[in-house]
């Protein structure tokens, strides 16, 4: 303890000479980072720092900024169209995701089994991942007419009137979390990477204590792949606070946010304030807000999933 007391830093510190080698390697490095630094700065940096600034003005396309300080933020409070907006996304945050979570897993389960033609089931299910959203928004619109539609159909062969899915704002919503299900391939496939890492040698010791399936599920594979878990609950959480480009398709002809504006989630609502309105002020005073929210929900989620995750080694 008295010879760590008695040493004394040096202060500048000092750093040995870069020999010829090294500056020539740090050049070439920064050569090939140059084109990635440029793109970052063009678009995110600059983007970031400019909305920030028009978040505290009123922008006008022929004008100089007019500063108007935190009006738009204030107005935001009594912005009804805003208060819906958040509604909407948070149903689908709330709903949506755990939904997907649940059934990604229980499909990577049934994926993980060994039975003959495992490897045609696993590429039928990751296909509709690789359907690009627009046109597969627009297949699920066709599905879910509820005069010619597939689904509406074969629920009427078995005696149950389906509902009017775009139409009605209480099956609106739904009609976008089936959407959702429908393209979780992504998720399954991380799922099912995840569970091909479990031990076998710890589902054979579970199995010979006597464990069932659902005790070996619940007590060892779920624990293995709760990172996992964690993982696609944040990132999923992230892409349904910006949820937009299945909701802007799903309208078809209608307006925005159709039916009843059930449909206007948050980055639909922001879009429509700085591209069709040209409030740009408000716009990025709403994607700022966006940040935050989803920053505080990121950092709550680590939080409260830190005493559940369990990470090997």
């Amino acid at each position: 303890m008295e010879e760590l007391r008695s040493t004394r830093i040096a202060w500048p510190p000092k750093f040995r000479k870069w020999t010829r080698t090294e500056k020539r390697n740090f050049k070439v490095a920064m050569l090939f980072l140059l084109p990635w630094t440029i793109g970052f700065i063009l678009f995110t940096a600059y983007p970031m720092i400019v909305s920030f600034i028009y978040s505290f003005s009123i922008y006008h396309s022929k004008r100089p900024l007019e500063w108007v300080g935190l009006q738009n933020y204030s107005q935001m409070l009594q912005d009804t169209l805003f208060w819906k907006s958040l509604w909407n996304t948070g149903y689908m945050v709330l709903i949506a995701v755990p939904l997907m979570l649940i059934t990604s897993f229980l499909c990577a389960v049934l994926l993980n089994l060994k039975v003959r033609g495992q490897a045609f089931y696993r590429v039928i299910y990751f296909l509709p991942s690789i359907v690009p959203t627009v046109a597969g928004t627009i297949l699920w619109i066709w599905l879910l007419n509820p005069q010619s539609g597939l689904i509406n159909t074969m629920l009427g062969n078995i005696g149950i009137e389906g509902p009017n899915w775009r139409a009605d704002p209480a099956w609106s919503k739904p009609s976008l979390i089936l959407l959702g299900l429908w393209g979780m391939g992504g998720t399954i496939m991380i799922y099912l990477s995840g569970l091909q890492d479990v031990p076998l040698s710890l589902i054979e010791a579970a199995e010979l204590d006597g464990a069932n399936w659902w005790q070996r599920l619940w007590n060892i594979t779920i624990p293995m792949v709760s990172p996992i878990t964690v993982f696609a609950l944040i990132t999923g959480v992230i892409a349904m606070f910006q949820y937009f480009a299945q909701a802007y398709v799903f309208r078809g002809s209608g307006e925005l946010g159709d039916p009843l504006n059930s449909t206007l989630f948050y980055s639909v609502y922001l879009y429509q304030n700085g591209f069709l309105f040209l409030k740009m002020g408000y716009a990025s005073a709403m994607a700022w807000v966006l940040f935050i929210i989803i920053l505080l929900c990121t950092l709550a989620l680590l939080k409260l999933t830190d005493r559940f995750t369990y990470y090997a080694g």
